[in-house]
Order: C-alpha cells, then sequence, then structure tokens
C-alpha cells in the first residue's frame, strides 16, 4: 500500500510540502494556484514549426523504437534514440525517450533495483535542461512544457519510491506547473492529454478511497474520474508516444482501482500479444487471466514466462518467476491433480519470493499454505506444521489460511 501511495500521489500529495511517510502533521500545505485540467481542445497561438513530438517523419522513424522499447528489446529501441540524439543535441525528447527506456528495466523488479538509478536520473534531468532552455526562449513551446511535465513527473515518481522527499516535492511541484502549461495545447495531439487525464482520474479517486485526505485534497484543483478515464482511453487508442504508457495504466486501474477485470482483459491481452517479451505484461495478464478462470491461457503464459526466465531474457526475473511457478503450482494441484508437480513449483514459488524479499503476503503465504494442505494429507506433520508456521506468522490474522494454521498447529503440537 504504502508504494501504490507514493505511486499515486506523485503529482498531489507531494507537491502541497507535506511528506507522504507522515500520518500526521499540523502544518497547514500552502495553497497552489487553480489548475483547470480539462478536457478542453484548444488550438493555441503557438509556433509548433519544429517541434519532434508532432513530426509524422520523426514518428515514422521512430516506431520500430517504441516498439522495441516496450519488448523490451532495450539495445535496438536506444541506438536509434542516440540516432536522434546526434541530430537533436538539444532537444529534450532523445533524452526523456532513452530516460524511459531505462525507467523500464527498472518497472519488471517492482522498482525494487537500484543498479540503474543514476543513469535514468541523469537522463532526465538532461531532458530537463533543453527543455527549460527551449521554454525560456518561448514560453509558448507547449511541446517543451510536455516533456517537462514528463521529465519532473518521472524524476518525482523515482525519487517517491527512493524515500528522496524533497528531491519528490519539488519535481512534483513543477511537474503539476508544466502540466498546467501544456494543457493549452490539447488539441494538437493526444500525447499531451496524458498527464492531465492521470490527474483527472485520480484526484477524485483518491478523495474517494482516502476520506482522510480530502483537507489536503483541497488545496488541488477539482478532478473528474469519468473524464480521466475516457481521456486516458483516447491517449491509447490515438496517443503515439504515450499510447503504451496510457494503456498501461488503463490496464491497471480497470482491475485494481475501478475492479473491472473483465474490462482490464482486453488492454492486458493487447499488450501481452503485441510485446510478447515484456515480462511486467506478460505476468500482469497471466494474473488476470487465473482470475478469470482462463486457466489454458495462464498455463501458456505462465510457462512462457519460465522459459524466458531460463534464458536470461532481459524483464524477467524473480517477480515473474513468482507469477509464474504459483498458477502452475495451483494448475498441478487443482487441474492435473499431479502434487509431485505442485510442491515442485510452490517451492519454487517460494524461493522466488525470498530472492525479491516479497515474503509479507500474497504468493508467498498461499505457496506455504498449499504446500501445508499437501504436506498435511500424506501425512507429513513435521513439512505440514513448517509450512503452516510461516503462514501463521505472515497471513492476515482475519483470513482463513490464519485460523487453518493455527488450528493445525494446536491440533498437532510437537
Amino acid at each position: 500500500m504504502i508504494r501504490q501511495l507514493r505511486f499515486i500521489l506523485l503529482l498531489l500529495f507531494l507537491a502541497t510540502g507535506v511528506q507522504a511517510q507522515k500520518k500526521d502533521s499540523t502544518r497547514t500545505p500552502p495553497p497552489i494556484r487553480t489548475i483547470e485540467v480539462e478536457n478542453v481542445d484548444v488550438l493555441p497561438t503557438a509556433n509548433t514549426k519544429g517541434w519532434l513530438l508532432l513530426d509524422k517523419d520523426i514518428q515514422t522513424e521512430l516506431d520500430g523504437a517504441v516498439q522495441n522499447l516496450y519488448n523490451f528489446k532495450y539495445d535496438k529501441a536506444e541506438k536509434q534514440f542516440r540516432s536522434l540524439r546526434r541530430r537533436y543535441p538539444e532537444h529534450p525528447m532523445p533524452y526523456f525517450l532513452l530516460g524511459l527506456s531505462t525507467w523500464w528495466k527498472i518497472v519488471p523488479t517492482n522498482v525494487q533495483t537500484k543498479q540503474y538509478d543514476k543513469l535514468f536520473f541523469a537522463y532526465m534531468d538532461t531532458a530537463i535542461t533543453y527543455g527549460e532552455k527551449l521554454y525560456k526562449a518561448d514560453k509558448k513551446n507547449y511541446e517543451a512544457c510536455f516533456f517537462l511535465s514528463a521529465a519532473y513527473g518521472f524524476d518525482a515518481r523515482l525519487n517517491a519510491e527512493r524515500a528522496n522527499w524533497r528531491k519528490a516535492t519539488v519535481s512534483s511541484r513543477r511537474a503539476l506547473e508544466y502540466l498546467e502549461k501544456s494543457k493549452e495545447a490539447n488539441g494538437l495531439s493526444p500525447e499531451f492529454l496524458f498527464g492531465q487525464a492521470l490527474f483527472n482520474y485520480y484526484a477524485v479517486w483518491i478523495s474517494e478511497e482516502y476520506p482522510l485526505l480530502r483537507p489536503v485534497l483541497l488545496f488541488f484543483p477539482k478532478g473528474n474520474r469519468e473524464l480521466g478515464l475516457q481521456q486516458l482511453k483516447n491517449v491509447a487508442d490515438n496517443g503515439f508516444y504515450t499510447g503504451i504508457e496510457a494503456k498501461f495504466f488503463l490496464m491497471r486501474i480497470l482491475n485494481n482501482e475501478e475492479n473491472k477485470p473483465a474490462a482490464s482483459m482486453p488492454v492486458a491481452r493487447f499488450l501481452a500479444s503485441n510485446y510478447p517479451d515484456n515480462g511486467y505484461f506478460q505476468r500482469f495478464y497471466s494474473l488476470l487471466c487465473f482470475n478469470e478462470g482462463d486457466f489454458r491461457e495462464c498455463e501458456r503464459i505462465s510457462r512462457d514466462i519460465l522459459d524466458k526466465l531460463n534464458r536470461g531474457m532481459p524483464g524477467y526475473e524473480g517477480i515473474s518467476g513468482r507469477y509464474a511457478t504459483y498458477f502452475l503450482g495451483w494448475l498441478m494441484q487443482n487441474k492435473y491433480k499431479d502434487l509431485e508437480k505442485a510442491q515442485d513449483y510452490y517451492q519454487r514459488c517460494i524461493v522466488f519470493a525470498e530472492s525479491t524479499d516479497e515474503t509479507s503476503g500474497g504468493f508467498y503465504v498461499y505457496a506455504n499454505f498449499n504446500l501445508a494442505r499437501i504436506a498435511a494429507k500424506t501425512p507429513d506433520v513435521a513439512a505440514a506444521r513448517r509450512y503452516y508456521e510461516v503462514v501463521r506468522d505472515k497471513a492476515d490474522h482475519k483470513s482463513e489460511q490464519y485460523r487453518e494454521a493455527k488450528a493445525y498447529l494446536k491440533k498437532n503440537k510437537i
């Protein structure tokens, strides 16, 4: 939940100067200017000549690079981005794209790995430097505003994950300021709607889901949840540079926040099918298939994930392995009735979870729980106790798993 809040409240909560790790504070957040983040298709009075963001030839040139980026073919994508940098060494776009490619090396680890942090921040800092230079030369350069808002936003996002609250606060405030400026270019391209779509949606969602934050949100512009989703779908369908990012958020929002997995499924299927080497898209799709009962597809994707992980493909690591081995263990246990294979997959799931320090719940608890049940039926009391002890220590005390573990351990004392 802490990671989710850092991730979601970025442009909202941190921009007030209130630090997210403090549950209570007597400080009154300073008011900020009213920002109308509406879906207003304004045709700005701006000279768009030289804007790479709107250049169709550049889009044609970079189409393969964008596809490679989200398919985790980082080297191929970055080769084209560096080519763009050689021709436009003082434009923020190539540096932002190189930073985005670096970001997607961090994402599959649930933003845990820090090995790419310095490179990521360097690219975003450079994009900001050249973006500010363009904006100072022309206050109606909304392309510069777009890249400044995006680069500051990503910078704040990772700083928040790393608990660098001061830096996250400064960057998120600046991202919000440039988001306000860039909204004037809504009518030029769906790219400009991306940040506003997220703002509109989460400004309302946060107020509804976290009532205690409502006093803080009074200092922010009002959002529009339905409009935010509409804008996000627009960007997902029509955006070139932001289209896949919009689909990524849309997939997560529909499943996680809207609790509409059936609506999320087509988006997840599209991403997993069109970017089959993206471990994050694959594991999210496999999760939806599992939850929705499409076990054949879940098994296919899970086996593919393990195959790519074993081959050492980029973006495939312990977290993806944890997903795949749990699903396969469950299928072996419940569909194929092969308890030996089920035990093997569950044990591998536990190893993956421990290797990534994801042992506070979820698949880790369920893998131990299912292993305990299998052992109890064997019967192997010692093994069952060992697994149930983990469940007792890690599971939610209100859960069925916790109650069953407590009862078994009480009944089968050593």
